[in-house]
């Protein structure tokens, strides 16, 4: 019989995240890979570090206009968003009206799932969020949901950092800065007593260990989503950073540094928040030879067989010496495409948009999940143990 001919997979995004998508999806002989960007050099470096037998192409486009993005996207079999936060949205409603599968891993602010009619009226299947929080936190309590008889209390505490701390900041952005200092401005939304709470961000500062790290700081952050929907009656996020990363960003946002309202200097209105950024990021860019972690534990408390059960979810990731891939790249372009094999199979097929967790509540496509991402070397250590 001839072989089928390669899945057509477009990358929409060509950094760290979307060049470690492209280069984990081209290994499959089974798919082509196009990898769209607005930046050449981006594009150029995708091209030069791809494995000499995948099939990768590039096409340079503005993937700010969603009618790029939309005749982009039909001509595909599968679509894979790796985009800033800030053009995550746009681009899932453009994607929603083609009927081409889609999954993404764009933290946008917007909520996604008001696009769920309109991809249901196309029949597009598309999953969002799906990086490593939100993305595997989903999954991850979405699958404790079905293990479960009652789930009370649910946390994650998740961080990607440099190997090698160094002053004043200790911190190296590994993906989108923009995104980053939106963490630290967002208001933190939580679950206390079944009830939607907010918190600002940067706020309830406390250490934690980790064997292998050492202490570490959490911190709120508004990291829950589309997991606020659940009927779990005790939810949170925190962030994690090196000790004293908290305070030092709680005194540049207090001091306005981060605000967006222009000032006036020598007669040119300048944004405080451009200029922090542009600041920042020469001292926070994360080099190709930097080594860099992730960190994350998961905690999912409840009653299993009329006992109670707590179970925790250990990750500790480090940067891939030999294929380079940062650690942030790795645990969320992998998850992102464990997921995006699992909607290009059939595996998991629902018209509309689909948060991970919906993806977790299927036990099947859980397992293959968390096998992909251990193939990969990302491995989750979990342990169970009685609660009280």
């Amino acid at each position: 019989m001839p072989e089928s001919p390669p899945m057509q997979t477009l990358v929409l995004g060509a950094g760290r995240v979307g060049q470690a998508i492209a280069r984990d999806l081209a290994a499959d002989p089974a798919c082509s890979v196009t990898v769209s960007d607005r930046s050449p050099q981006a594009l150029a470096a995708v091209a030069n570090r791809a494995p000499a037998q995948a099939r990768i192409q590039t096409v340079e486009a503005n993937l700010a206009d969603a009618g790029t993005v939309a005749r982009l996207a039909h001509k595909q079999e599968l679509v894979v968003g790796a985009l800033p936060s800030f053009l995550g949205f746009q681009a899932l409603e453009a994607v929603a009206g083609t009927g081409t599968p889609y999954v993404d891993i764009s933290f946008c602010k917007e909520d996604p799932l008001v696009l769920d009619e309109k991809a249901r009226q196309s029949g597009t299947t598309a999953v969002v969020d799906c990086g490593i929080a939100p993305g595997c936190s989903n999954l991850i309590l979405g699958h404790s949901l079905t293990v479960f008889d009652r789930v009370d209390r649910f946390l994650c505490v998740v961080g990607g950092l440099p190997a090698e701390r160094s002053w004043p900041w200790e911190y190296k952005a590994p993906f989108a800065p923009y995104d980053v200092l939106a963490e630290y401005t967002r208001p933190a939304r939580f679950v206390e007593n079944g009830a939607e709470v907010v918190r600002p961000a940067l706020s309830g500062i406390e250490p934690m260990d980790f064997p292998g790290v050492g202490t570490l700081e959490a911190f709120n952050t508004d990291g829950l989503r589309t997991l606020l929907r659940l009927p779990v009656p005790w939810m949170k996020e925190m962030t994690l950073r090196y000790p004293g990363h908290a305070e030092r960003m709680r005194a540049l946002r207090e001091s306005g540094f981060f605000s967006t309202e222009p000032v006036e200097m020598n007669g040119a209105a300048v944004s405080p928040l451009a200029l922090t950024s542009k600041l920042l990021f020469r001292q926070w860019h994360l080099e190709d030879e930097d080594e860099d972690l992730t960190v994350m534990r998961v905690v999912v408390e409840g009653e299993r067989d009329g006992k109670g059960e707590r179970h925790v979810w250990d990750l500790l990731d480090r940067r891939d010496p030999e294929t380079g891939i940062s650690s942030m790249a790795r645990t969320t372009g992998f998850t992102c495409t464990a997921v995006a094999r699992l909607v290009a199979n059939g595996r998991f097929q629902r018209p509309g948009v689909c948060a991970p967790e919906e993806v977790g509540k299927d036990a099947n496509c859980f397992e293959a999940v968390m096998a992909d991402l251990a193939a990969r070397g990302v491995r989750f250590e979990r342990r169970v143990d009685a609660r009280g």
